[in-house]
Protein backbone atom coordinates (compact mmCIF):
# COMPACT_ATOMS: atom_id res chain seq x y z
CA UNK A 1 0.00 0.00 0.00
CA UNK A 2 0.94 3.52 -0.43
CA UNK A 3 0.16 7.29 0.37
CA UNK A 4 0.41 9.42 -2.42
CA UNK A 5 0.11 13.17 -1.26
CA UNK A 6 -1.02 16.35 -3.06
CA UNK A 7 -0.75 19.49 -1.70
CA UNK A 8 -2.85 22.76 -2.00
CA UNK A 9 -2.26 26.36 -3.42
CA UNK A 10 0.26 28.55 -2.43
CA UNK A 11 2.42 25.45 -0.75
CA UNK A 12 4.08 23.06 -1.72
CA UNK A 13 5.14 19.14 -0.93
CA UNK A 14 6.86 20.32 2.50
CA UNK A 15 2.91 21.08 4.05
CA UNK A 16 2.90 17.29 4.52
CA UNK A 17 6.33 16.89 6.80
CA UNK A 18 4.47 16.45 10.49
CA UNK A 19 2.23 13.71 8.89
CA UNK A 20 5.03 11.92 6.72
CA UNK A 21 6.19 10.06 9.58
CA UNK A 22 3.38 8.37 11.15
CA UNK A 23 2.29 6.84 7.86
CA UNK A 24 2.47 3.16 7.57
CA UNK A 25 4.09 1.93 3.70
CA UNK A 26 5.12 3.67 0.80
CA UNK A 27 4.36 7.26 0.99
CA UNK A 28 5.21 10.23 -1.91
CA UNK A 29 4.30 14.06 -0.94
CA UNK A 30 4.32 15.45 -4.90
CA UNK A 31 5.60 18.77 -5.55
CA UNK A 32 3.53 20.63 -7.84
CA UNK A 33 5.01 22.73 -10.70
CA UNK A 34 6.11 26.01 -9.27
CA UNK A 35 7.04 25.18 -6.26
CA UNK A 36 9.92 22.27 -4.63
CA UNK A 37 11.43 20.08 -6.33
CA UNK A 38 9.73 21.60 -9.58
CA UNK A 39 10.82 25.20 -8.33
CA UNK A 40 11.95 25.98 -12.05
CA UNK A 41 8.98 25.89 -13.72
CA UNK A 42 7.47 29.55 -14.04
CA UNK A 43 4.20 29.70 -12.03
CA UNK A 44 2.11 31.70 -14.34
CA UNK A 45 2.90 29.10 -16.96
CA UNK A 46 1.27 26.10 -15.14
CA UNK A 47 -2.10 24.96 -15.97
CA UNK A 48 -4.54 22.31 -14.07
CA UNK A 49 -3.23 19.81 -16.61
CA UNK A 50 0.13 20.37 -15.49
CA UNK A 51 -0.51 19.80 -12.11
CA UNK A 52 -2.08 16.58 -13.30
CA UNK A 53 0.88 15.16 -15.42
CA UNK A 54 2.90 16.09 -12.38
CA UNK A 55 1.28 14.05 -10.38
CA UNK A 56 0.99 10.86 -12.44
CA UNK A 57 4.57 11.44 -13.59
CA UNK A 58 5.48 11.32 -10.07
CA UNK A 59 3.75 8.00 -9.22
CA UNK A 60 4.87 6.47 -12.74
CA UNK A 61 8.65 7.50 -11.66
CA UNK A 62 8.13 5.64 -8.46
CA UNK A 63 5.98 2.44 -9.88
CA UNK A 64 3.57 2.67 -7.07
CA UNK A 65 0.22 0.92 -7.14
CA UNK A 66 -2.31 0.32 -4.03
CA UNK A 67 -2.36 4.07 -3.67
CA UNK A 68 -4.58 5.91 -1.48
CA UNK A 69 -4.50 8.81 -3.13
CA UNK A 70 -5.02 12.31 -0.17
CA UNK A 71 -5.81 15.51 -2.05
CA UNK A 72 -5.97 18.84 0.69
CA UNK A 73 -7.35 22.12 -0.22
CA UNK A 74 -6.99 23.28 -3.83
CA UNK A 75 -6.00 19.86 -4.78
CA UNK A 76 -9.44 19.08 -5.54
CA UNK A 77 -9.42 20.06 -9.03
CA UNK A 78 -6.11 18.34 -9.79
CA UNK A 79 -7.07 14.83 -8.35
CA UNK A 80 -9.78 14.47 -10.57
CA UNK A 81 -7.48 15.25 -13.92
CA UNK A 82 -5.31 12.59 -12.98
CA UNK A 83 -7.69 9.92 -11.65
CA UNK A 84 -8.91 8.24 -15.05
CA UNK A 85 -5.10 7.75 -16.29
CA UNK A 86 -4.41 5.91 -12.47
CA UNK A 87 -7.27 4.50 -11.79
CA UNK A 88 -5.96 0.88 -11.95
CA UNK A 89 -3.38 1.92 -9.19
CA UNK A 90 -5.73 3.61 -6.57
CA UNK A 91 -6.92 1.98 -3.93
CA UNK A 92 -8.92 4.87 -2.01
CA UNK A 93 -9.19 8.72 -3.18
CA UNK A 94 -9.38 11.34 0.19
CA UNK A 95 -10.48 14.35 -0.55
CA UNK A 96 -9.14 16.61 2.64
CA UNK A 97 -11.46 19.89 3.03
CA UNK A 98 -10.75 19.83 -0.66
CA UNK A 99 -11.82 22.57 -2.91
CA UNK A 100 -14.29 20.82 -5.83
CA UNK A 101 -16.64 23.08 -7.55
CA UNK A 102 -19.29 22.11 -9.83
CA UNK A 103 -18.20 20.57 -13.04
CA UNK A 104 -17.13 23.51 -15.79
CA UNK A 105 -16.65 26.03 -13.18
CA UNK A 106 -13.85 28.12 -11.82
CA UNK A 107 -12.64 27.79 -8.41
CA UNK A 108 -12.34 31.54 -7.83
CA UNK A 109 -16.20 31.16 -8.13
CA UNK A 110 -16.81 28.94 -5.74
CA UNK A 111 -15.07 30.08 -2.55
CA UNK A 112 -15.81 32.03 0.47
CA UNK A 113 -16.62 35.41 -0.52
CA UNK A 114 -14.04 37.29 2.15
CA UNK A 115 -11.72 34.56 1.44
CA UNK A 116 -11.80 35.46 -2.26
CA UNK A 117 -11.27 38.70 -1.74
CA UNK A 118 -8.04 38.17 -0.31
CA UNK A 119 -6.87 35.89 -2.74
CA UNK A 120 -7.87 38.36 -5.69
CA UNK A 121 -5.91 41.09 -3.42
CA UNK A 122 -3.29 38.65 -3.79
CA UNK A 123 -2.80 38.12 -7.34
CA UNK A 124 -0.42 40.31 -9.09
CA UNK A 125 1.31 39.99 -12.58
CA UNK A 126 -0.17 36.22 -12.59
CA UNK A 127 1.59 35.16 -9.76
CA UNK A 128 -0.78 34.63 -6.51
CA UNK A 129 1.56 35.23 -3.56
CA UNK A 130 0.08 35.19 0.43
CA UNK A 131 0.30 37.68 2.64
CA UNK A 132 1.49 36.23 5.60
CA UNK A 133 -1.22 38.36 8.07
CA UNK A 134 -3.86 37.16 5.61
CA UNK A 135 -2.57 33.52 5.73
CA UNK A 136 -2.14 32.71 9.20
CA UNK A 137 -5.49 33.66 9.69
CA UNK A 138 -6.92 31.54 6.60
CA UNK A 139 -4.63 28.56 7.67
CA UNK A 140 -3.49 29.05 11.17
CA UNK A 141 -6.38 29.58 13.73
CA UNK A 142 -6.19 26.66 15.58
CA UNK A 143 -2.24 26.66 15.51
CA UNK A 144 -0.29 27.20 18.40
CA UNK A 145 2.78 30.39 17.61
CA UNK A 146 5.12 27.92 16.37
CA UNK A 147 3.19 25.69 14.15
CA UNK A 148 2.32 29.33 12.82
CA UNK A 149 5.82 30.57 12.33
CA UNK A 150 6.72 27.16 10.10
CA UNK A 151 3.49 27.06 7.87
CA UNK A 152 4.16 30.83 7.07
CA UNK A 153 7.66 29.40 6.31
CA UNK A 154 5.96 26.84 3.71
CA UNK A 155 4.51 29.52 1.66
CA UNK A 156 5.32 29.59 -2.02
CA UNK A 157 4.47 31.92 -5.10
CA UNK A 158 1.82 30.33 -6.93
CA UNK A 159 -0.30 30.46 -10.17
CA UNK A 160 -2.99 32.88 -10.23
CA UNK A 161 -4.64 31.72 -13.15
CA UNK A 162 -5.52 28.56 -11.88
CA UNK A 163 -8.03 30.50 -9.70
CA UNK A 164 -10.01 31.04 -13.21
CA UNK A 165 -9.51 27.96 -15.13
CA UNK A 166 -12.41 26.16 -15.73
CA UNK A 167 -12.49 22.73 -14.18
CA UNK A 168 -12.98 19.23 -15.98
CA UNK A 169 -14.06 17.01 -13.14
CA UNK A 170 -14.16 13.85 -15.71
CA UNK A 171 -11.91 11.56 -13.54
CA UNK A 172 -14.83 11.69 -10.48
CA UNK A 173 -16.55 9.33 -12.96
CA UNK A 174 -13.69 6.09 -12.16
CA UNK A 175 -14.76 3.61 -10.38
CA UNK A 176 -12.67 4.00 -7.24
CA UNK A 177 -14.12 4.45 -3.44
CA UNK A 178 -13.71 7.96 -2.45
CA UNK A 179 -14.16 9.70 1.18
CA UNK A 180 -14.26 13.63 1.47
CA UNK A 181 -13.15 14.84 4.52
CA UNK A 182 -14.92 17.99 6.63
CA UNK A 183 -12.40 20.07 8.99
CA UNK A 184 -15.47 21.56 11.42
CA UNK A 185 -12.90 24.55 12.47
CA UNK A 186 -11.35 25.27 8.74
CA UNK A 187 -11.36 29.37 8.27
CA UNK A 188 -10.17 28.86 4.45
CA UNK A 189 -12.14 26.46 3.46
CA UNK A 190 -15.54 26.71 5.89
CA UNK A 191 -17.45 23.92 6.43
CA UNK A 192 -20.56 24.95 4.15
CA UNK A 193 -18.43 25.19 1.07
CA UNK A 194 -16.98 21.62 2.19
CA UNK A 195 -20.25 20.37 2.44
CA UNK A 196 -21.03 21.29 -1.23
CA UNK A 197 -18.13 19.69 -2.32
CA UNK A 198 -18.83 16.33 -0.52
CA UNK A 199 -21.62 16.52 -2.60
CA UNK A 200 -19.84 17.09 -5.67
CA UNK A 201 -16.88 14.02 -4.98
CA UNK A 202 -19.70 11.84 -3.36
CA UNK A 203 -18.99 8.93 -1.67
CA UNK A 204 -18.39 8.88 2.30
CA UNK A 205 -18.33 12.24 4.38
CA UNK A 206 -16.41 11.67 7.72
CA UNK A 207 -15.33 14.99 10.08
CA UNK A 208 -12.04 15.98 12.06
CA UNK A 209 -11.57 19.01 14.54
CA UNK A 210 -9.37 20.97 12.53
CA UNK A 211 -8.13 24.13 10.75
CA UNK A 212 -7.44 24.17 7.08
CA UNK A 213 -3.96 22.51 7.62
CA UNK A 214 -4.93 19.29 9.86
CA UNK A 215 -1.78 17.48 8.40
CA UNK A 216 -0.06 20.05 10.70
CA UNK A 217 -2.53 20.41 13.76
CA UNK A 218 -3.34 16.87 14.27
CA UNK A 219 -1.17 14.75 12.08
CA UNK A 220 -1.70 11.61 14.13
CA UNK A 221 -5.43 12.09 14.15
CA UNK A 222 -4.86 12.16 10.07
CA UNK A 223 -2.64 9.30 9.72
CA UNK A 224 -5.32 6.90 12.22
CA UNK A 225 -7.70 8.25 9.68
CA UNK A 226 -5.88 7.48 6.42
CA UNK A 227 -4.53 4.08 8.38
CA UNK A 228 -8.70 2.97 8.33
CA UNK A 229 -9.65 4.30 4.85
CA UNK A 230 -6.79 2.02 3.33
CA UNK A 231 -7.54 -0.88 5.42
Amino acid sequence: MSFVLVHGAGVGASCWEPLLPLLEGDTLAVDLPGRGGRRSVDPRSVTLADCAAALVEDVEAANLDDIVLVAHSFAGVTAPLAMSALADRLRHVVLLSAVVPPDGTRVIDQIDPDVRIAVEASIEGGVYRQDPLGAAAMLCNDMDAEQTDWMIDQLVDDSGALLTEFVDLSGLRADVPRTYVRLTKDTCYPPELQERSAAVVGGDTVFLESGHMAMVTIPDRVAALLDRLAS
